[in-house]
């Protein structure tokens, strides 16, 4: 018979001296308890720690088997599935079996239809792109998923045309710059994205500083509605290659002309700026410079420029050119009765300005704040425009705000169909 044994440990009440007579007595005749006879033998410590460990994990896994499988993250919802009718036309339809309740059906994904069959799923079944995951527990004949929630894709866009447009362009310093076709048609019209509004208010939004930062400028083109407008630096490495990104996700694109600021030691505007103590003919090269360095924009936007926008002399000029090349303008951020606008009126180029900077403090909050103070411009006067820098939190607060403005009663339309408004209530 095996025998069993125990410990049995007896509580002394206090004041009194433990007398465990199975334990050996110390150098002085005091006697050590078991215990310290476990921490004086070697390893002690690490015995303790292995211990430690194989507690935490036993409670891990009983948590797994309790709570569920944390790699899942996310949430999950595992369903039974029964084949459907095929023909040739329809890809093979499944719908949820005895384990659902909300009488769902969807089309089995192809990279998965060969993974089901009247003995079931295969071991190495692949998962869909589309977050659908086979697994091989399922009895034989069904296949079973896992269904995870993911946030909404963005849905298709139609490209614009790939630019330069012929007969819309002719040979610049650096390339090509953009001129008014022999039919009248400019580079305004044919490098705007097309816009059929209705009698909603319309709210235009404009995001810049584009080009220099990767993943921003990624962000700005893949994850923004197409309606929005995107502006490009002059400076930034590969701008063609970016413009032509933009506008194959169906965003028209603006191109930034850096103008000489208030304080030019503190914004670096770098060195084909438009300046003030500059000549017309000077200012005239720098601006085909710049303009040449990329195709496919509909018009320019500044940068900076609150001290080049107060001169009439030195934006005179620059409005006759920009009006000879078929271009329009929107300014942000230099005021609306500025040399530069009333310039511009003269030579009779389109311009428009911003209403609303929207991440003058780069908070999701103020942001917001911003979205809707553009809601409250637009049910007043029929259209606003907002500008924001290429931040992400910028983005995804446009992005966010995007999805629901035509459930408020108003329309995100391009820049170019706003100023196109405004220009035609003036005439």
């Amino acid at each position: 018979m095996a025998l069993k044994k125990s410990l049995r440990v007896r509580i002394k009440p206090p004041g009194k001296a433990p007398t465990d007579r199975s334990a050996p007595e110390s150098a002085d005749g005091a006697r050590t308890s078991f215990l310290s006879r476990f921490m004086a033998t070697p390893f002690a410590h690490a015995k303790l720690a292995a211990g430690a460990f194989v507690l935490l994990a036993g409670a891990a896994a009983l948590a797994v088997q309790v709570m569920g499988d944390p790699s899942a993250a996310g949430p999950r919802r595992i369903v039974e599935l029964t084949p459907g009718p095929t023909n040739a036309e329809a890809a093979p339809v499944v719908s949820f079996g005895a384990l659902s309740e909300d009488g769902y059906s969807f089309e089995l994904p192809p990279d998965l239809q060969d993974a089901f069959s009247e003995e079931g799923p295969h071991p190495n079944a692949p998962a869909s792109a589309d977050g659908v995951v086979a697994s091989a527990d399922a009895p034989p004949g069904q296949l079973r998923i896992a269904v995870v929630d993911s946030a909404p894709t963005r849905p298709a866009t139609q490209p614009l045309p790939r630019a330069p447009i012929a007969g819309l362009f002719e040979r610049g310093p650096l390339g090509m710059l953009p001129i008014i076709g022999r039919d009248g048609r400019t580079p305004a019209r044919a490098y705007a994205r097309p816009f059929t509004g209705d009698n909603r208010p319309r709210v235009a939004i404009i995001v810049g500083g584009l080009g220099f930062n990767q993943r921003n400028t990624t962000q700005a083109i893949e994850e923004l509605p197409p309606e929005v407008t995107l502006s490009f630096v002059p400076y930034a490495n590969n701008l063609q290659s970016w413009i032509d990104r933009a506008r194959a996700r169906g965003h028209e694109v603006m191109l930034e002309l850096p103008m000489e600021p208030f304080d030019p030691e503190a914004d670096d505007t770098g060195p084909q700026t438009l300046a003030t103590t500059l000549s017309a003919q000077q200012n005239t090269q720098r601006l085909e410079n710049l303009l040449s360095r990329a195709a496919g924009y509909f018009g320019v936007t500044n940068y900076q420029g609150g001290r080049f926008a107060t001169s009439a002399s030195a934006t005179a000029p620059v409005a006759q050119q920009l009006r000879r090349r078929g271009l329009v303008m929107l300014t942000s951020g230099i005021g609306q009765r500025s040399a530069l606008a009333i310039e511009a009126g003269r030579a009779g180029l389109p311009i428009s300005a911003a209403d609303r900077i929207l991440d003058t403090r780069r908070e999701a909050d103020a942001i917001d704040e911003q979205l809707l103070n553009l809601e409250a411009l637009a049910l007043q006067h029929g259209n606003a425009i907002g500008a924001g820098f290429a931040y992400p939190v910028t983005m995804e607060q446009i992005a966010t705000w995007a999805r629901a403005i035509g459930g408020r009663g108003y329309v995100l339309a391009p820049v170019s169909a706003v100023i196109d408004q405004r220009n035609q209530r003036r005439r």
